[in-house]
């Protein structure tokens, strides 16, 4: 038995699907085959049930399966303390970041991350919370940029930074004429808000108090670029709601557009999602040194823990 077997198990297990697996297994079919029977007809056992479609792991696969991912992630962990041990910073780091997060926190940290480590090699993915959360499990993923909290305990979280969510208004808006906004002042028929499967959609109708069911505009439009949102509010009116991260690079005729609400303001919480078997910690730390060092000053500041959210 190999370590190699191991990981054509695991990679069938994860991908249900021999080809799949043995593609992402750099290796033709035949030879992840030919190793996955091998290794079955050393353990007397039949791992997979071959008959259906996806391919399932026998009740027997399973056990074995689960203690194969364990003892690659022990491997994995010798070959981390080793490679600590020497100072090498190196390896490939795969995360997943949230659409309303990745145009704005990426081109801040990523081009000084990879020149000050560049053997590191990130390969990074927009998938929304419910997709990373499914690949962080599956071993798909070996971090995950998103909004807290969550309530999964087989997931370990690393707070970054605290975004505010302020409103982005049409000139000839209500809410232009305010200074500051509270909740009770967003009309939800003027909202433009983002499609299922966003977190920040589910903070947005609670601020905005939009009911199930509750009869759209006119034209009732989801996006999932909060980019399109801003260009609908400027050509059609209403209003829509923004991290504050994607505020940073707007024009100055386009920041008075942008309306901050009254305290306690709504925020959302940023941080590194990892599962809890997660090897490589020092790679992980030292992205959530970058980051922090990338984001606004002001967006750490410890005060806004005490900030209600929504």
């Amino acid at each position: 038995m190999t370590i190699t077997q191991y990981e054509y198990i695991v990679a069938v297990d994860t991908y249900r699907h021999f080809a799949t697996a043995a593609a992402k297994c750099h290796v033709t079919q035949p030879t992840l085959s030919m190793q996955i029977q091998k290794l079955e007809d050393q353990l007397g056992i039949i791992l997979f049930d071959r008959d259906k479609h996806p391919v399932l792991p026998t009740d027997a696969g399973v056990a074995v399966i689960q203690q194969a991912r364990r003892v690659i992630e022990e491997h994995e962990r010798l070959i981390e303390i080793v490679r600590e041990s020497k100072g090498v910073i190196s390896g490939t780091l795969s995360i997943g970041i949230i659409p309303t997060l990745a145009p704005y926190l990426l081109p801040l940290f990523v081009n000084k991350f990879m020149r000050k480590y560049p053997d590191v090699v990130l390969k990074v993915s927009e998938l929304t919370t419910e997709q990373i959360t499914d690949h962080l499990k599956r071993g798909l993923l070996d971090c995950g940029l998103l909004a807290i909290p969550m309530e999964d305990n087989s997931l370990t979280t690393i707070p970054l930074f605290y975004e505010r969510l302020i409103a982005y208004v049409s000139d000839d808006s209500s809410l232009y004429k305010k200074k500051h906004l509270v909740a009770d002042d967003l009309e939800p028929s003027s909202a433009w808000i983002l499609q299922e499967g966003h977190c920040l959609r589910s903070q947005l109708l609670r601020l905005c108090q939009v009911k199930p069911g509750q009869a759209p505009r006119q034209l009732a439009y989801e996006s999932g670029s909060l980019e399109t949102l801003k260009r609908l509010v400027d050509a059609s009116g209403g209003f829509t709601i923004l991290p504050e991260l994607a505020v940073l690079d707007l024009s100055k005729k386009k920041l008075d557009n942008v309306r901050y609400f009254r305290n306690p303001e709504p925020v959302r919480e940023i941080a590194l999602v990892t599962h809890r078997s997660f090897i490589k910690r020092k790679l992980l730390e030292l992205l959530a040194e970058s980051i922090r060092k990338a984001v606004p000053k002001e967006l750490l500041e410890d005060g806004k823990k005490e900030v209600v959210g929504i």
